[in-house]
């Protein structure tokens, strides 16, 4: 089921049953030209990115909404219009909605009628029934969508808080509550895509198996109304698999030479939006990093070696199919004068003069300073040098980068976090004197120490042994020196749909054991759930959802697409309560509060 259809055949197109006697005493309506009702759209800030993730302005304004609103900020009264909710079912959205009707003489809206992303809990139920708001609210209905398709295989709780609540002793009292929440969100995922998948989880952090069995427990319920979810030899053998962040803190601090996560490291990309200066004279451009750029999606996972060569050839091709003179090696002069003289073409032409930009931009950074930091922190995530020698004296390549005043205090931290993590802890005295040479404050200090709450060995621990997925040798002629490093997550995708993972550590939640023994056919590609693409053909293959407690790093979103791509009958999804640039793993990490 796609997400963006659901929306709108579901809340923007929804028509309420007339009332049974219309008189006279109805309000007047708000009815525009062609006989369209025009409605408000209300939103919070779930709400909000869900809508912004898989519609389209235009699409909603015609089907008569007028306004998007935000229902936490202050807004003007239109009692003639009939107002769609659609917001979160908690504490906040429910009384904002309450006190939109709590005065009879003065309503916001005329009629509200009501969507909830997911079941809304029996106490705010029962306090909107006896709110003056109840009389008001023509439709009540839970969509049973909370989450947001980030990605066509990536997905977001939009839940960056996850990360504090769950891993700091500070929030112990309300974690409880919050595993049932972001459990609900993970339930709505798995209906939305009509699976019912075995759970299973890393043992080794306490609180995967509370939330492998809250989500099996809200799983149930959407079981007993939908008998139909995950049927069929296909679906009986998909997975989800619940992991904690501390699985793998290699991966989300590492410099990645892919386009997509070394703009996102390297550049100032907010909101997935991108600026740059076309040339001189010229004024920023600002552009959206979305899968409606077909050239965004095919190249996001190159490595950086290739992308302007890519730009280039794909350049060359769209020129010479419009007949358009270009050379093997266009510049952004050049793109620039082209888009004067075919204004016809300036949609496509922009396109590439965009992935050019950013793929220099990138370059740029990586020249000026980031080059000398990926060696050192490919030796020390591998161990080895790029001749697969065994480093002996990690210190001799750290200190001199520690030392340099030129390299960031964030950059420091990414190393010394990565030597901790290969010593599988190192003494107090030692962790002291690195942050001495790098002259780190107590907050930058802080974002090492805090590893320890993930269950990282900060500080050597004999007695702690921490277990890790055997790895895979990966390394052949062709790859790039400076991105030897794999994501963890890569080789437990492939061990898990291999039926490889180790059950001592990811066990399947009791009472449900896994069906293996049948093996799919490879099918046609299955549809992009979020994109309205006259519905295509749906790929019957079993599914491995992956769930990271606390961040996916954009490195771990790509492994997704790859083992996808490699195994062709099984597809993978992997999601987060939020999503991941190494700055905001380090801020998050930074923040972890260690008292109330």
């Amino acid at each position: 089921m796609l997400v963006g259809q659901k929306i709108m055949n579901e809340v923007v197109k929804y028509k309420p049953p007339p009332p049974k006697k219309a008189g006279a005493a109805g309000a007047a309506k708000a009815v525009g030209a062609g006989g369209i009702e025009w409605r408000v759209l209300v939103v919070d800030k779930l709400g909000m990115r869900m809508v912004s993730a898989c519609t389209k302005m235009h699409e909603i304004s015609a089907e008569g909404i007028t306004l998007v609103e935000d229902i936490n900020k202050k807004r003007e009264p239109l009692p003639t219009m009939d107002a769609i909710y659609l917001i979160t079912p908690s504490d906040e959205s429910v009384r904002s909605l309450i006190r939109d009707f709590e005065n009879p003489a003065r309503p916001m809206y005329r009629y509200a009628h009501v969507f909830f992303t997911e079941v809304c809990p029996e106490e705010l139920f029962n306090d909107l029934c006896k709110s003056c708001a109840a009389r008001k609210i023509k439709t009540l209905k839970e969509i049973n969508i909370a989450f947001l398709p980030y990605e066509c295989q990536v997905f977001s709780l939009d839940s960056p808080d996850t990360f504090q609540c769950l891993y700091s002793p500070a929030f112990a009292s309300i974690r409880g509550k919050h595993i049932e929440r972001i459990a609900e969100q993970i339930a709505t995922l798995c209906a939305t895509l009509g699976e019912y998948p075995n759970v299973r989880y890393r043992v080794d952090w306490e609180r995967n198996v509370d939330l492998a069995a809250s989500v099996q427990q809200k799983l149930d319920a959407y079981k007993a109304d939908e008998p139909t979810m995950g049927e069929g030899p296909e679906k009986a053998r998909s997975q989800l698999l619940i992991l904690d962040r501390g699985f793998d803190c290699v991966s989300p601090l590492l410099h990645e030479l892919t386009l997509q996560a070394m703009a996102y490291d390297l550049l100032p990309i907010v909101n997935d939006v991108y600026r740059y200066t076309p040339g001189p004279n010229q004024a920023d451009k600002e552009v959206l990093l979305d899968e409606n750029d077909d050239l965004w999606v095919e190249l996001r996972h190159e490595h950086i070696a290739v992308v302007s060569t890519q730009v280039t050839q794909n350049l060359k091709k769209f020129t010479d199919s419009k007949r358009m003179s270009s050379t093997d090696k266009s510049s952004m002069r050049d793109l620039s004068q082209m888009i004067k003289k075919m204004p016809q073409y300036q949609k496509e032409l922009s396109k590439y003069s965009t992935h050019l930009h950013l793929a220099e931009d990138c370059m740029k950074s990586y020249q000026n300073y980031v080059d000398k930091l990926c060696r050192v922190e490919q030796d020390l995530a591998m161990g080895t040098d790029a001749e697969g020698e065994k480093i002996k004296d990690h210190m001799r390549n750290i200190v001199p980068i520690l030392l340099d005043a030129n390299v960031s205090n964030y950059d420091k931290v990414r190393i010394i976090s990565l030597y901790v993590m290969i010593k599988n802890g190192i003494s107090e005295e030692n962790l002291t004197k690195l942050f001495t040479h790098a002259q780190l404050s107590t907050k930058h200090q802080d974002m090492v120490r805090n590893l320890s709450f993930l269950g990282i060995n900060v500080i050597a621990d004999s007695r702690k042994k921490i277990y890790s997925v055997p790895r895979k040798e990966r390394i052949t002629e062709s790859t790039y020196q400076m991105s030897r490093w794999t994501p963890v997550i890569k080789d437990i995708m492939e061990d898990c749909i291999e039926d490889k993972l180790d059950p001592r550590h990811f066990p399947f939640l009791e009472g449900r054991a896994q069906n293996t023994n049948y093996h799919a056919p490879t099918s046609a590609r299955y549809g992009h759930w979020h994109k309205d693409k006259a519905q295509t053909q749906v790929k019957n293959v079993p599914r491995l959802i992956i769930f990271i407690v606390g961040g996916v790093s954009m490195s771990e979103m790509r492994c997704a697409y790859e083992v996808t791509n490699s195994v062709r009958n099984w597809e993978v999804l992997v999601g987060s309560s939020h999503v991941l640039s190494p700055e905001i793993f380090l801020s998050d990490l930074g923040s972890l509060s260690k008292e109330d």
